[in-house]
């Protein structure tokens, strides 16, 4: 409503008859006084006389029955009481919306409740729980992990994994905006990928499946395709001795996620490997090249960027090649091109951008003595086995033994019977796992309860 001062000016300017009284006014006081809009005005009911009052005076109207009531006039101003008679007030038609006693009054106070809530929750929504320093240092402890992780030890890194994630657990408690929320959600989804890897080389697969669902949620949450990709070859890993059917389809699983750059290069030789262990050579050999072709389109996302076990080098790319070519009847000689290519590449070392991790190097090397015990090359595979023999124990990882079991296979050939040089290799290959088995006592002893 507008001030006194205006109402008034305008009372006596309407009484004067210098104007009508505008739509808005007539609405005004037609709410208060509590009578419909077509008895506004003089003579509207047709049962009264036009009373001319003195200037200043306001007619208003009152419930039947109810006496008169007496007013005291206000300076300047007389007050005469008219229309005893009220009707029941009917709906008012306020510019186009059907509401009773809508006056302007009513609009400006929903409106502006309506700006105070919208302001309200725009505060609380304005709240940060978390700031781009903590996000800035998630971050780069997950990048760190990523590559640390490619030349050290399993079980402390996976305790320092635990404990940066139970860090950004406590953050999801906080109000987040949504950005600072996907962020968080593709840290946790890489540092559980992380842990799940972890938990497999030190021998406990079924953990890290669960880790790998885990991670798998978060990924869904955000709909990161290259991390779905990822989580799907890793489980596809994870049961590859076991189960090499299933990890044929999680592997095609991570191809429908991604098909480009380095990590789908990694996704096609893990499927190749394991078809090449249900005996389908023709996809195997299909996967190397799809492998190769995939590499050479550009391509960048937010796992190459934290790099690390995210990356795939062109080493190790060889190396997984070459392990496919193992698993071929009859292919050991390219399996040994591609395996010495391989070391050729991590003795060169990383590429800019790249990181080269310890126990692919490993690997590569039990694959090439397997090899060359296939193709009856003893000296070969002795040389090929001695690096990967003097591994220390706390870098050891559980899948080596299932390698180096095939090596032992190949050992005990008709062409090696009477070896000197292939029984001795077979007693530091069995010393190595007992070795293996015991730090790994030794290190599950020494941990948390």
């Amino acid at each position: 409503m507008p001030g006194l001062d205006s109402m008034c000016h305008n009372v006596y300017r309407w009484e004067r008859g210098a104007d009508g009284i505008t739509e808005r006014y007539k609405l005004c006081y037609c709410h208060a006084l509590g009578i419909p809009v077509s008895h506004f005005g003089p003579g509207q009911l047709g049962t009264q006389p036009v009373v001319t009052q003195a200037p200043g005076t306001i007619s208003m109207a009152i419930a039947p029955g109810l006496p008169s009531p007496s007013l005291a006039p206000v300076p300047g101003t007389a007050f005469g009481l008219a229309d005893p008679r009220l009707v029941v007030p009917v709906a008012v038609a306020y510019r186009g919306v059907q509401e009773p006693e809508m006056g302007d009054s009513m609009v400006q106070r929903e409106v502006l409740m309506a700006a105070h809530e919208g302001s309200e929750n725009a505060g609380r929504a304005e709240e940060r729980g978390i700031g781009d320093t903590t996000l800035e240092q998630f971050r780069a402890d997950v990048m760190r992990l990523s590559r640390e992780y490619m030349t050290g030890e399993p079980f402390p890194l996976f305790l320092e994994m635990r404990r940066v994630r139970g860090r950004m657990h406590d953050v999801l408690d906080r109000r987040l905006w949504p950005r600072d929320a996907a962020e968080l959600y593709l840290l946790l989804g890489c540092l559980n990928d992380l842990m799940a890897i972890a938990a497999y080389d030190l021998g406990y697969p079924q953990a890290a499946e669960e880790l790998l669902r885990t991670a798998w949620v978060y990924a869904v949450a955000i709909d990161h395709h290259p991390l779905m990709a990822r989580l799907r070859v890793d489980a596809a890993n994870n049961v590859y001795w076991d189960q090499p059917k299933r990890s044929t389809e999680l592997a095609a699983a991570g191809l429908d996620y991604l098909r480009e750059g380095p990590n789908a290069a990694y996704i096609h030789l893990k499927h190749g490997r394991a078809a090449a262990r249900l005996g389908d050579t023709g996809t195997a050999r299909r996967a190397i090249a799809e492998a190769d072709d995939a590499r050479e389109h550009e391509h960048t996302d937010d796992l190459l960027e934290i790099g690390g076990e995210f990356n795939f080098s062109r080493a190790s790319q060889r190396y997984l090649a070459g392990a496919t070519l193992v698993e071929i009847p009859g292919a050991e000689r390219e399996a040994i091109a591609e395996l010495e290519h391989a070391i050729e590449l991590y003795d060169r070392g990383p590429e800019p951008g790249e990181d080269h991790s310890h126990a692919s190097l490993t690997c590569t090397r039990i694959d090439l003595a397997t090899a060359r015990l296939r193709a009856g090359q003893i000296d070969g595979a002795v040389a090929a086995l001695e690096p990967a023999l003097s591994t220390p124990s706390a870098q050891r990882h559980s899948g080596y033994a299932r390698r180096l079991a095939r090596t032992r296979a190949e050992l005990r050939a008709p062409i090696f019977r009477g070896s000197a040089q292939a029984s001795e290799l077979e007693e530091q290959i069995e010393e190595f796992g007992r070795e293996t088995i015991a730090a790994g006592l030794h290190t599950l002893s020494g941990g948390p309860g």
